[in-house]
């Protein structure tokens, strides 16, 4: 009991971790994928876009490290759906660490342009254009679509097996599908990742995780649901 209380805190921190990383690393980029003039003012704030990627670092570790710790829990209810959801989460992990590729590529890109003085503009922008739709795709992808499918299997086992309250795990698998079916109309062009509609169908799983994240702090996993897994494994 005291193990599972330890882990559960644990995981907590990482989900508030992740949640806060991804946020300072997005503010931290802005110059490098929101400024029009991103091949100058990347080079001019490059500790800025580094320290940015450090946080998307810690992200990934984050992300990574929640699947870890909620493995052994998860497993004793369904080791299958366990196993999905740790390898999942590695493949969002994964798609992360190159939108993080793409944003220091991105930023050499600009270091060269602004050494070599007045070079040909096109191909640097060429270069950068496609860099940019790396990350916007791997944004996508990751955080989203992944994030709909890790959420909702752990949503599941939490639900089923009762780790967590009922209605926790009810606004995990709503928000999984949401954020979902963003990425999906996302995909298609019916509105751009960072819209109003894309916040608000992402709100849900964002309020799940960190409603989660302060439940499992101060009360961990439910202690007579892992006695009651713990006894039928």
């Amino acid at each position: 009991m005291k193990s599972a209380n330890i882990a559960g805190k644990v995981v907590g921190v990482l989900f508030i971790l992740a949640a806060a990383s991804s946020i300072v690393g997005l503010v931290l980029y802005d110059p490098i994928l929101n400024n029009p003039d991103y091949l100058v003012k990347g080079a001019a704030h490059a500790n800025q876009v580094i320290l940015g990627a450090l946080m998307e670092l810690i992200l990934v570790v984050s992300a990574v490290g929640t699947s870890i710790m909620m493995f052994p829990f998860l497993r004793r209810y369904n080791e299958s759906i366990a196993l999905g959801h740790v390898c999942f989460r590695f493949m969002e992990a994964v798609i992360i660490t190159v939108g993080i590729v793409s944003v220091l590529s991105l930023l050499s890109l600009s270091q060269h342009y602004v050494a070599a003085g007045a070079p040909d503009a096109a191909s640097f922008q060429a270069s950068g254009t496609v860099l940019h739709a790396v990350h916007d795709w791997t944004f996508l992808l990751g955080p989203n679509f992944m994030l709909g499918i890790n959420t909702m299997m752990y949503s599941y086992i939490f639900y089923q097996s009762k780790l967590v309250p009922r209605f926790i795990s009810l606004l995990g698998m709503t928000g999984a599908t949401l954020v979902f079916i963003a990425a999906l109309l996302e995909m298609f062009g019916v509105f751009s990742q960072l819209s109003v509609w894309g916040a608000l169908l992402s709100l849900p799983v964002a309020a799940n995780e960190m409603i989660l994240a302060v439940w499992l702090i101060v009360k961990g996993f439910n202690r007579s649901a892992v006695a009651q897994l713990s006894a039928t494994k």
